[in-house]
């Protein structure tokens, strides 16, 4: 019943309605809840689907990267080029407006990578490229104006900014951001993106004020020391730097001050502390200690660039480098080499190109610089005291426009080349490049003066068969338009080709010149490098000299005498070894170039006749400066008004030369601290070339010697005419001995010497008349008229100048051709003579037709003259007659036998005409008288004695000439 009626109440009509609506009400109330759910998806799928199209349309320029291209892109910053002295020894980096050196991630400290990660993006290695929420969390920020707590960008997306876009802000570059660092997470492992980004982000200045870039640069430009040394604060405070590279540096970019205030940095180093610290990189204890590190007193100093320490060198191989790069640019857009060298606009294009590429490329760029020697080289320059003093110049000041007066020191270039290879050991570019940003030994033309001779007439005079070093050339003035002279005026008659070397005479050489000048011998210049010649003095013959419109470079000349030592083969010189890419792959590697200039023959005889330059020449002063042997040949050189000094040497090993002046061409001091401008330039080359021996002693002096070719044969010929030599002409002790070519030995028996009979007139010899006494009548080796023909000579009178004042010239005689003629008087009375001690002498007699003179004395207590010597005229005016006392006068003879008038008397020792009478001493004296007579015998006595102490005076006195054919008879 009970059940009946409780079933009965909860199923009444009641109750059933307030169920009814509890359904009704669930009903509405999930329907609601599924619309709404619906309606939200649906709006969310729209938003998505808005936002989808929306993110498409901003990326739909994008265009879809392939692996190769993002490498390409990713790792494709600008490093600096670094160069390298010879064995791989460091030198430094060039310029460029930012300095980057790629390392590889196992040589960066694993602090460093922590504190990044910790600092950039602690999810780094969980997600894909992105993470969403940061995304959102920064959109929102940007949409609400709200203040930046962190931001969006993970490691990745900063790469990509950094290599692939830019810092635009934008949600058209977010977007890009976002696309491509989803795909580059597909493509690159993370130890390869932070690897990456720690080589391409930017860590303020180092320093010496320069921007860095890399993690490399940054602890070698902060702490001055390698990324994989860095500890937990060093690190730490690196890792801060790129959210604000200047304002956090501690370097200003006043050439890298140390800042005042560096609380910015610190502080951010702090916060990247605390990260490193709560992600679990550190301990509290690393953390604590870290806290207390000292920044400003851990800064490395300023440290000197290699642009600083080694101005000329780095300048050098930076535009070589450049000239190298852009002949690769220009070859791969199908340009030659030949056509970048005719074309200076185009060359200039290329070099700018190539210029931006080894500023960002890092290259390793390696040379053959020894730098111990160019090291030793640079010291001695510094120290050297005897360049000459400074000498004013007047300038106009770039600023100001006004003229104002410095001081113009004497500057220096040398160059020092392996001869074989053609490698540029060492230079000296100057003396101070703050002062003269000009390299003296690769870019500074001068006139070479006299080193031009072996390298334009006597080398290519040898090879064309017109010259040896044996070859007789007359050093005379010259006739014609060009007439150069001497060094000192003077002129020295027959010479040697290898006389003329070794003392420098300008004019033979410059007969050697003329004499080959059309058959072009400044195509051997060429062939041996010379490419700074003007071509409007190639048919000038001062070239033969040195004298030029622009002139050569130290380089230049050097490089040249080194084919010398080469067998003639001539070998270009060169700096850089070999150009790597920022990979180590080889992208230039240097190839000899070599050509055929010379015969082995004549460089080999160029180099012996250099020898005597050294052995007693020119550079003879070389010899005492030295401090080790070696086979060294070389010539000096003076430019025109001693505006420039060269000396260049050569031996088998080595060439090396050097070159001093002003920059503004003015005469250089004749004499400086007792030394003359030649031996100034010597010593300095000596002193360069000893101290390059203390550090390679088996490099620059060498145990061998330059080495004879065959075909180089010995003969003996005659002075006079470099024919083979004749009996007259060894008669006449006019035989010399030199080597020759084989191919150009002489063939001709000389014939310009006759024998025969000649008088004496004036210091002319002539053919005897019959009336002409015997005894002025002379025989002996006498020259023929054809001599004046051979020799260009238009009187004998010239002829005569021809034979050099040494003794071997002596008996040789000059004739006229003719016989004297009598004048028909008797000779003019002999003047000036005069006695002193034994000897008499005279001053010639003024007539024409006198062929000799004779000499007649008187013995003491006589007056009968008798002649007691005859004297050609063509003797000197002085005869030795003895001390014994007589008197003596002298007569002019001429051709007729006719005797001028006695000239005054000249009396020898105590000369008296009679003797005295002796007085008979009487038999009783007065006592007066007997002092009287006492007192007259010690007076003569005395007089005696004072005549006997002059006699003995006279007869110890030096003779002033004697002629041992004309003793008194």
């Amino acid at each position: 019943m009970k059940k009946k009626e409780e079933k009965h109440r909860r199923f009444s009509p009641f109750n059933k309605d307030i169920g009814k609506s509890l359904r009704i009400s669930y009903n509405v109330i999930g329907n609601l809840l599924l619309l709404f759910l619906i309606i939200g998806l649906i709006g969310i799928c729209f938003a998505g689907g808005v936002g989808a199209g929306y993110f498409a349309s901003l990326v739909k320029d994008e265009p879809v990267r392939s692996y190769e291209e993002m490498k390409n892109d990713i790792y494709n910053y600008e490093e600096t080029s670094q160069v390298f002295f010879d064995q791989n020894i460091y030198l430094g980096k060039l310029n460029a407006d930012i300095e980057r050196e790629e390392v590889q991630l196992e040589n960066v400290s694993q602090h460093l990578v922590n504190a990044v990660i910790a600092t950039e993006d602690e999810l780094f290695y969980e997600h894909d490229g992105v993470v969403p929420k940061a995304i959102m969390r920064a959109i929102f920020q940007e949409f609400t104006n709200a203040s930046v707590q962190t931001g969006g960008s993970t490691l990745t997306q900063q790469l990509i900014k950094n290599q692939i876009l830019t810092n635009e802000v934008s949600f058209d570059r977010k977007a890009k951001e976002i696309l491509l660092a989803l795909r580059l997470e597909k493509f690159f492992e993370k130890d390869e993106i932070i690897e990456a980004y720690l080589n391409v982000a930017d860590f303020g200045r180092n320093s010496n004020g320069k921007n860095i870039a890399g993690v490399e640069a940054a602890a070698k430009g902060i702490f001055g020391v390698s990324a994989k040394d860095l500890s937990i604060p060093q690190a730490a405070f690196i890792a801060g730097l790129p959210q604000s590279p200047f304002g956090y540096t501690p370097f200003s970019n006043d050439g890298g001050k140390v800042k005042e205030d560096l609380s910015t940095g610190i502080k951010r180093m702090k916060t990247v502390l605390n990260r490193m610290y709560t992600g679990g990189f550190i301990s509290q204890e690393q953390y604590k200690q870290a806290l207390s590190y000292d920044i400003r007193a851990n800064l490395t100093p300023k440290k000197p660039t290699s642009t600083e320490q080694y101005p000329y060198l780095t300048y050098e191989v930076e535009d070589r480098a450049k000239d190298i790069i852009a002949v690769q640019l220009a070859e791969k857009d199908g340009y030659t080499e030949d056509e970048l060298t005719k074309d200076k606009d185009l060359k200039n294009q290329y070099r700018t190109l190539a210029d931006q590429d080894i500023r960002h490329n890092g290259y390793r760029i390696h040379t053959t610089i020894n730098k111990d020697i160019y090291d030793k080289m640079q010291e001695v320059v510094k120290q050297y005291e005897y360049y000459g003093s400074d000498k004013p110049e007047q300038i106009k000041d770039s600023d100001t426009g006004e003229t104002k007066t410095i001081q113009e020191p004497v500057e220096v270039g040398g160059v020092l080349i392996e001869n074989t290879t053609g490698k540029i050991i060492s230079f000296v570019g100057g003396r101070d490049f703050e002062r003269e940003n000009l390299n003296h030994a690769t870019d500074a033309l001068r006139a070479n003066g006299s080193t031009m001779k072996p390298l334009l007439v006597y080398a290519p005079a040898m090879e064309l068969g017109a010259t040896q070093p044996g070859t007789v050339i007359a050093d005379t003035p010259m006739t014609g338009s060009y007439k150069p002279k001497n060094y000192g005026g003077a002129y020295h008659g027959l010479t040697s080709a290898r006389t003329a070397l070794k003392y420098s005479y300008n004019v033979p050489a410059a007969k050697t010149y003329m004499n080959i000048m059309n058959q072009n011998p400044v195509s051997y210049l060429e062939k041996m490098g010379f490419s700074s010649l003007n071509k409007i003095d190639y048919g000038i013959a001062s070239l033969s000299l040195g004298g030029m419109t622009d002139g050569v470079t130290v380089e230049e000349n050097v490089n040249a005498y080194s084919t010398f030592a080469n067998q003639g083969k001539f070998v270009d010189a060169y700096l850089i070894e070999k150009i790597e890419n920022s990979d180590g792959e080889v992208v230039y590697q240097h190839e000899k170039i070599q050509n055929d200039v010379f015969s082995a023959q004549t460089a080999y005889l160029t180099i012996d006749m250099m020898r005597d330059v050294i052995r007693s020449g020119t550079a003879a002063s070389l010899n005492g400066y030295l401090s080790f042997s070696a086979d060294w040949a070389g010539k000096t050189g003076t430019g025109q008004d001693y505006h420039d000094a060269w000396f260049v040497a050569t031996n088998p090993n080595v060439t090396f030369g050097t070159w001093i002046g002003y920059d503004t061409p003015k005469p250089l001091q004749q004499n400086y601290k007792g030394m003359s401008y030649s031996k100034r330039n010597i010593l300095l080359w000596a002193k360069l070339m000893n101290a390059a021996h203390d550090v390679e002693p088996n490099l620059i002096a060498p145990k061998n010697r330059h080495e004879t070719p065959g075909g180089i044969v010995q003969r003996s010929y005659c002075a006079l005419t470099g024919e083979l030599a004749s009996d007259l002409c060894r008669k006449a002790g006019l035989v010399a001995t030199d080597i020759f070519n084989a191919k150009y030995v002489p063939t001709k028996v000389d014939d310009s010497l006759t024998q025969g009979k000649y008088v004496y007139v004036k210091d002319r010899a002539y053919k005897v008349p019959a009336s002409a006494p015997s005894e002025f009548v002379q025989e002996g080796v006498m020259l023929k008229k054809e001599v004046l023909q051979k020799y260009n000579i238009s009187s004998t009178s010239d002829l005569k100048r021809l034979l050099p004042s040494t003794s071997k010239w002596g008996n040789l005689v000059v004739t006229e051709g003719k016989e004297i003629v009598d004048n028909g008087s008797k000779p003019r009375q002999v003047s000036g003579v005069s006695s002193g001690g034994s000897t008499i002498s005279w001053k010639a007699n003024s007539d024409n037709d006198v062929v000799g003179y004779r000499v007649y004395g008187a013995a003491n207590h006589s007056t009968s003259f008798k002649k007691v010597a005859s004297l050609p005229s063509s003797d000197k005016l002085s005869v030795s007659v003895g001390s014994s006392p007589a008197a003596y006068y002298i007569v002019a003879v001429d051709v007729a036998g006719n005797e001028s008038s006695p000239s005054t008397i000249v009396k020898i020792g105590d000369y008296a005409e009679v003797k005295p009478k002796v007085e008979e001493k009487p038999k009783t004296e007065d006592p007066k008288q007997a002092a009287n007579a006492d007192q007259t015998k010690d007076t003569n006595k005395q007089n005696q004695n004072q005549n006997t102490d002059q006699k003995q005076k006279q007869e110890e006195a030096p003779a002033t000439s004697s002629t041992e054919n004309n003793k008194p008879e």
